[in-house]
């Protein structure tokens, strides 16, 4: 109960009491201050948010988990009369959201503004508001608020991890000979021309033959015989893992003057694996290799191989939203795909199984010239089942290249292949990490 209207009531209960009782100006005065001290203050409290509003704005609306987001408030006061405190309220649903602040003494058309730094800690995406203004009168007796609805949306993608280097496919597939099949983008072998589409790239517009046709004519091209990247993510429900967590978000208005915050990944096979699929991603995109992407989470997601910094953009926004809610084996999607893929290429798959048919899955990959590496996440380590450091041993028998991942390991060290002690050394596979110890 606001004390400040216990005591207005109290004073005009006093003044209705005494000047029927008594019939002293006292009280008489006492009743028309408490009606005029309430009526004013309720007025003031209904216009003083006429005329604010308030302005979000932020660089960028796309971000990574471990990033900074900075967001910029303006609030300005277009009403009649000055607004001595208005508090805002950032109504985001996204995690640890900053931005809430209490503002003093805005006066007739003047502005306030301030920047908010909110730590990303979750991918997904998450609405910039809603937005609530709420102000008051001088005593305090009354508040109004007021709503903005919100007006952009946030896409938090996934953490991405440097990775120093990996094993990649060959540079050319034997006998460097184009496959004939048609390339989405473009390649250095050109093969044929057709019409032209709406929307297709005008770079690709080959103007002699357009000349001689009299209608626009572009190129085809066939696929560049160096090899393919494909990373098969594991999404299937039952073979993920996590330990409890919470997520705490610090305070980080002052963070530009002191270290910046390392952000840790949740202990979870799953959001261990979209990072690590991400980091792959953009590792292999950056070194100008084609790259494809494969997962049955919610719905079966293949993604064509392709080059472009567009590619990753794409492979990164459906990581982004990837839950383990998939009933398909990684098994038996990577032998569905396998069919489907060039000669030569890689296929890495990112799995917390501790399900030996993932042996299969690879021995089909060998047997059609394509080249496995497992990434295992190591379940026992995020409280799933044992049985991964057998898999991973029965993997490297096979003489398939293993990254063991265990939770709270450094990822850009295990993905690089960096060793940290004798125990690393010992093992012949040089990703292989130190056994787990519960």
């Amino acid at each position: 109960m606001n004390p400040g209207r216990v005591l207005v009531g109290l004073l005009f209960a006093i003044g209705i009491l005494g000047s029927l009782v008594s019939g002293a100006p006292i009280y008489s005065r006492i009743l028309y201050l408490s009606t005029l001290l309430l009526t004013v203050s309720w007025l003031w409290a209904r216009l003083s948010l006429q005329g604010m509003k308030i302005v979000r704005q932020a660089r960028s609306l796309r971000a990574n988990v471990g990033d900074i987001f900075e967001e910029h408030f303006e609030v300005t006061n277009n009403g009649m009369l000055a607004c001595l405190w208005v508090e805002v309220l950032n109504a985001s649903l996204m995690p640890g959201a900053k931005g809430s602040r209490l503002l003093t003494g805005i006066g007739r058309h003047q502005k306030r503004s301030y920047v908010a730094r909110t730590w990303l800690m979750r991918r997904g995406s998450f609405s910039l508001g809603p937005t609530a203004l709420t102000s008051g009168d001088p005593f305090g007796l009354f508040k109004a608020q007021k709503q903005f609805p919100a007006l952009d949306s946030l896409v938090v993608l996934p953490m991405l991890v440097e990775i120093a280097s990996f094993p990649s496919p060959l540079g050319l597939l034997p006998g460097g000979k184009p496959i004939s099949r048609k390339a989405i983008d473009v390649t250095p072998h050109a093969s044929s021309v057709r019409e032209y589409n709406p929307g297709d790239p005008l770079k690709r517009i080959h103007w002699p033959s357009t000349v001689r046709r009299g209608q626009l004519m572009v190129k085809e091209f066939d696929r560049d015989p160096q090899a393919e990247v494909w990373l098969f993510m594991d999404a299937q429900a039952t073979v993920h893992a996590e330990q409890p967590y919470e997520l705490s978000a610090d305070q980080l208005d002052g963070w530009l003057f002191s270290k910046r915050p390392t952000f840790s990944l949740p202990p979870s096979t799953l959001e261990y694996a979209i990072s690590i699929t991400a980091s792959l991603a953009h590792y292999f995109i950056g070194k100008d290799r084609a790259v494809g992407f494969v997962a049955s989470g919610q719905v079966q997601t293949i993604i064509p191989a392709e080059r472009t910094v567009r590619q990753e953009d794409k492979i990164l926004e459906v990581l982004a939203f990837l839950e383990a809610e998939g009933e398909l084996p990684l098994g038996s999607l990577v032998s569905a795909q396998a069919k489907q893929l060039p000669r030569g290429s890689s296929a890495i798959l990112v799995t917390p199984t501790t399900q030996p048919e993932i042996l299969i899955a690879v021995d089909d990959l060998q047997r059609r010239d394509l080249k496995p590496v497992v990434v295992l996440l190591i379940s026992e380590s995020f409280g799933g089942l044992k049985g991964g450091e057998i898999l991973a041993q029965s993997l490297m028998d096979r003489n398939i290249p293993v990254c063991s991942v265990y939770n709270g390991a450094d990822l850009s060290q295990a993905l690089s292949g960096l060793v940290s002690s004798t125990a690393d050394q010992e093992i012949a596979t040089r990703w292989f990490k130190p056994t787990y110890t519960p």
